[in-house]
Parts: C-alpha cells; sequence; structure tokens
C-alpha cells in the first residue's frame, strides 16, 4: 500500500503552470490522507484562474491515481484573507524592505543584451540625480556588478550579523561576487539561489533607499521567481536588442512578469546601432524593434542606447561612462532613460 510520503514524492512531479518549480516547493499541497477506499489530495490556492485549477487537479490526480491505484479527490481550499483574484499562490505572501521605497527590477529573457549595463548606468545616474540607490546583482552564476563598478571588497558585517554594502559612485552594492575568490564558480542548485537572494534582500543593510535596482540574470528561473516572491515589486524595466531574436525571447521575460502581477515600466533598447566616424549610422541588430515591441505591448517605450565604445570601456575599468564622462552622447541617453524612469515611479 502507497505511503503519504509515496504520494508527496509523487507529487513532486506537478509543476506549477507557467513555472518549472514543483508544487511541493510551492507549499500548496496542505494535506495529504489515504483510506481504504482513496486518496484525498489537499490544495491551497490564491488565484481563481479556471485553467490553473483544472491543470493542477488533473496533475494531481494523474500522478497519485498512478502511485495509490485508487480512485484521487482533490480538495481546493483558499487562505484567509486574498481576495479573488489575487496572485497566484507562490507569490502571494511578501515583505517589504524596510527603508526602500521602490524596488525595481532590470529584467530580459535573453542573456548578452546588456542588461548589467543598463544596470549600473541607470543606477549611478539616478545617483547623480539626486536619489538614493541600491544597486543588487541577483545574477548569481555569472555576477559582473563588481567588475562594472570597481568594487572588490567583502562587505562588512554589523553586530546583528547583517551585511553592510559597499557603495561606490554613491551607489550601495551587493553581489554574490564580493563574497567569492576570483574566478571560483558558483555550483548551486535552486534552493540555494533562492535563499541567497532572499538574504541579499532582507538581510543587508540598505537603509533609506529611494531605489533599489536589482540587476536580473537572463531566463525566467529561480532567481527571478524568488525576487517575485519575496518583495513587491514597484516593477520591472525590460531590456532588448533589436534584433527579432532577442524581442521573441524578451516576450517570454515580459510574460513572466505579467504573470506574476509586476508592471512593466518600460523597454530599453540596447544595442540600437552606431555610427561611423564619417557619419554613417550602422544598425547592426536591425532598428526599432524594442520601440516597435513597447508600442506593440502598450508599454512605455524608455529608450534606446546605441553602441559607445566608451560604454564598453567604461564598464570594463569599473567606471561607468554617465561617471566617467557625464556629457558625453552616451551618458545622455541613460540620463533620458531615468528622467522618463523616475516620471513614470514618481508620478
Amino acid at each position: 500500500m502507497a505511503t503519504v510520503e509515496d504520494v508527496r514524492k509523487a507529487l513532486e512531479s506537478v509543476k506549477y503552470p507557467g513555472y518549472s518549480r514543483s508544487i511541493i516547493s510551492f507549499n500548496i499541497v496542505k494535506d495529504i490522507r489515504i483510506t481504504e477506499t482513496g486518496t484525498e489530495v489537499e490544495l491551497q490556492l490564491t488565484t481563481d484562474k479556471e485553467e490553473v485549477v483544472t491543470a493542477l487537479r488533473n496533475g494531481v490526480e494523474r500522478v497519485v491515481g498512478e502511485v495509490t491505484g485508487k480512485p484521487v479527490q482533490v480538495k481546493i481550499t483558499t487562505p484567509q484573507g486574498p481576495a479573488p483574484g489575487q496572485a497566484a499562490d507562490p507569490f502571494s505572501q511578501k515583505a517589504s524592505i524596510p527603508g526602500v521605497k521602490n524596488v525595481i527590477a532590470i529584467a530580459s529573457g535573453k542573456g548578452g543584451v546588456g542588461k548589467s549595463t543598463i544596470a549600473v548606468n541607470l543606477a549611478c545616474e539616478l545617483a547623480r540625480k539626486g536619489r538614493k540607490v541600491g544597486l543588487l546583482d541577483c545574477d548569481i552564476y555569472g555576477p559582473s556588478i563588481p567588475l562594472m563598478m570597481g568594487v572588490k571588497t567583502q562587505p562588512e558585517v554589523d553586530a546583528e550579523e547583517r551585511l553592510i554594502p559597499p557603495v561606490k559612485y554613491d551607489v550601495k552594492l551587493m553581489s554574490i561576487g564580493f563574497l567569492l575568490e576570483e574566478g571560483s564558480p558558483v555550483i548551486w542548485r535552486g534552493p540555494l539561489i533562492m535563499k541567497a537572494i532572499q538574504q541579499f534582500l532582507m538581510y543587508v543593510v540598505w537603509g533609506e533607499l529611494d531605489y533599489l535596482l536589482v540587476d536580473l540574470p537572463p531566463g525566467t528561473g529561480d532567481a527571478q521567481l524568488s525576487l517575485c516572491q519575496t518583495v513587491p515589486l514597484t516593477g520591472g524595466v525590460v531590456v532588448t536588442t533589436p534584433q527579432e531574436a532577442s524581442i521573441g525571447v524578451v516576450r517570454r521575460g515580459i510574460g513572466m512578469l505579467e504573470q506574476v502581477k509586476v508592471p512593466i515600466l518600460g523597454i530599453v533598447e540596447n544595442m540600437s546601432g552606431f555610427t561611423t566616424p564619417d557619419g554613417q549610422r550602422v544598425n547592426i541588430f536591425g532598428e526599432g524593434g524594442g520601440k516597435a515591441e513597447a508600442e506593440r505591448k502598450g508599454y512605455t517605450f524608455l529608450g534606446d542606447v546605441p553602441l559607445f565604445v566608451n560604454i564598453r570601456v567604461g564598464g570594463d575599468q569599473g567606471v561607468p561612462v554617465v561617471v566617467s564622462s557625464p556629457e558625453s552622447d552616451a551618458a545622455k541617453c541613460f540620463a533620458g532613460i531615468v528622467d522618463k524612469l523616475i516620471q513614470k515611479v514618481e508620478k
């Protein structure tokens, strides 16, 4: 006869619709009861979406029936408090970061679009405009903020064993890269990544901030889900390049933010082209894809950033271009994006 543990193990194969994580990891399964006549599984949800409920019910009935060989009854319950139509269960309980007014995710569905470059320059430009700013590097496997901000020192620890973020260019910083030896790989499974991000959000002395920018890794995996599950986000800024290959994948990132009820503050198009010394405009990756996608979805187009050598040099040398050359054409692109972002958030 199958045991409760056998049923629980089987339920690990049932994914929450739209995500790669199981209903067990999301703590949706509240009770399992096995009798002589059948098995009852209680799921606690805060969504009333029929397609989600049906998919979960069918998935549970299938895998549990295979294990027990008996009829399966799936009981759907809701916790006390949430109203119908609230966000899906994994993202219903969130805690604000003390002192932080706005948490903004810098996201993309695709790697190699220059998302970290956008993040560091936006953070530094916000600080130049008098805002109190923090920047959290959530790319656990490939942290680049330490290099781009020119910081290698380990954070100090206060009396309560909380991390004190280093400060550079008036921006408070935190990254897994500060805690590792240079070149050391991070070989972690999803739960460790999620725990690290939660600690970076809640156990770092961020102090009073107007903006905490969170540089997410590409994709729609554990890091993104952990951020959305842990804190209420003011919104997300989506970074893309002009070509269709990038736009197509970025749509998945937009879809993830939409599904977990995170407002899209706008879209930034990076690497939108460059100007040759003789004044000719060359659009290597195409033209206008980010703006067209923003118009298609009805989101704000925050601006584009052409290819400039001094942007690349600034990232390699740890001095973002908005700091090293604030009057340059490259820096003015970021300034324009920040102006629109401030207007969008603070309106």
